[in-house]
C-alpha cells in the first residue's frame, strides 16, 4: 500500500460522520512495530437500545494490549497462552497474550463514548483489523466484517475497526 493511499484511507476514516455509524479508531494510523494508544469510538446504540457491553478482539501479532478503565464500567480481559514465550520490555518473559477485552456498563443510545487501548503493534506494515461486538439491552451490532482490502472498508456491512500500520520511518498522514 503506497503512502499516498494510506494517507487517503486514514483521512477518509477520520472524516467518517456519525451517520456512517461505524466503530472507528480515533487515530486510524500507527507505525508498525511501535506503540499505539488510542480509542475505539462507539457513536450509537442498537436502534433506540442502549449499549451494555463492548468487546474488541485483539488480532494475532499484537504483543500486548491494555485497556483503559472507564468509570462505572467493568473490564474483562481474555488471554491465551503463547506457543513460545517471548521477551518483553525489561527482559521479562511473556507467556500469554490478550485475545479480547470487554467493557460492561451502560451507554445511552443517543450518546457516544470511546474505549481506550494501549497496544504494542506487530512489525509488519498493512491493515490490522479489530473485530468488535457491541451488545445492547435489545440486540447487538457485530462490527466483524473484514473487507477484501482496506479500500473496500466503507463498502462492506458492519466493518471491523481497522488500524493502518505504516512501515517504520514512513511519513504518516497528518503527522500522527
Amino acid at each position: 500500500m503506497t503512502a499516498k493511499l494510506i494517507g487517503l484511507f486514514a483521512a477518509s476514516l477520520s472524516l467518517a460522520s456519525p451517520a456512517a455509524a461505524h466503530v472507528v479508531f480515533s487515530q486510524a494510523q500507527a507505525q508498525a512495530g511501535g506503540y499505539y494508544t488510542g480509542f475505539l469510538r462507539v457513536t450509537h446504540g442498537c436502534g433506540d437500545s442502549p449499549t451494555v457491553s463492548f468487546q474488541v478482539t485483539i488480532p494475532d501479532g499484537v504483543i500486548s494490549a491494555r485497556p483503559q478503565p472507564k468509570a462505572g464500567w467493568t473490564l474483562r480481559i481474555d488471554k491465551a497462552p503463547l506457543a513460545q514465550p517471548i521477551t518483553g520490555e525489561g527482559g521479562s518473559s511473556i507467556k500469554e497474550r490478550v485475545t479480547a477485552i470487554t467493557w460492561t456498563g451502560r451507554l445511552p443510545a443517543d450518546q457516544f463514548d470511546e474505549f481506550g487501548l494501549s497496544l504494542k503493534l506487530p512489525a509488519v506494515a498493512g491493515p490490522l483489523y479489530f473485530p468488535a461486538v457491541q451488545r445492547c439491552e435489545k440486540g447487538e451490532n457485530a462490527w466483524t466484517t473484514i473487507p477484501p482490502s482496506p479500500e473496500h472498508w466503507h463498502h462492506v456491512p458492519n466493518p471491523a475497526p481497522i488500524l493502518i500500520l505504516s512501515a517504520p520511518g514512513q511519513d504518516m498522514a497528518h503527522g500522527h
